[in-house]
């Protein structure tokens, strides 16, 4: 069987061979049923990981001796960093965050942050060049990156921003929703098209052009 994107934890991780990158899909922690992604570039072997969110003994083996460059983490909540302090300690890899979440990520891992990033940054990962997308309601410093295949596929990866039949949780927050949604829309639908694969913090990945006629619904419904 070819890549699905439907991993559980305790399972095999799932791996997308693209022709720039190797995406490695993996879940951790049976409660939470985190997502973590390792990306591989196809030229260097150079690697970089979004979200240490649990589990380094899962981690750590996926990395393998290849060695890791940088450790992205999508937002601040717990569940999403638990094991950033331990996978920077064996790797030795530059740990980036979105600029308003990095104090709260360094407050709860004690792992300094070595770079802030914000709208329209950048993240390299051997050759590839990942653009950074902030996308604000869920946490401040929620961040998404979007790598283009070259036969211009774009990739996605979203945190808690963006699921499959809906933006992430705002907690009751009408301002944070409101936030949310509009950045969702402008910074994702209005500028992606319907072909894009994006891949959530939790769950299965998704694509754009099935979640788009459901924008209005979404708004209109508050969540």
């Amino acid at each position: 069987m070819g890549y699905t994107g439907e991993v559980k934890p305790g399972g095999p991780a799932d791996v997308r061979e693209l022709s720039a990158l190797t995406i490695t899909k993996v879940a951790v922690d049976p409660k939470m049923s985190n997502n973590c992604y390792v990306l591989r570039c196809a030229a260097t072997g150079e690697q970089l990981l979004i979200d240490a969110a649990a589990d380094a003994s899962t981690l750590l083996p996926l990395i393998g001796t290849a060695g890791l460059a940088t450790v992205v983490t999508t937002h601040q909540h717990w569940d999403h960093h638990r094991a950033l302090a331990d996978v920077i300690a064996v790797s030795g890899a530059a740990a980036l965050a979105g600029e308003p979440d990095a104090a709260a990520i360094t407050d709860a891992t004690g792992v300094p942050i070595s770079r802030t990033l914000a709208q329209g940054d950048t993240v390299t990962v051997g050759e590839v060049t990942l653009e950074v997308i902030a996308i604000r309601g869920h946490t401040p410093g929620s961040i998404c990156l979007l790598h283009t295949e070259p036969d211009g596929t774009p990739h996605l990866w979203t945190g808690d921003s963006l699921f499959p039949g809906g933006v992430g949780a705002t907690f009751g927050d009408e301002a944070a929703f409101e936030q949310l949604i509009t950045d969702v829309e402008e910074r994702i639908f209005q500028r992606l098209p319907d072909a894009t694969l994006f891949y959530p913090g939790h769950g299965n990945d998704g694509v754009l052009g099935q979640e788009r006629p459901h924008l209005a619904e979404w708004r209109e419904r508050g969540w």
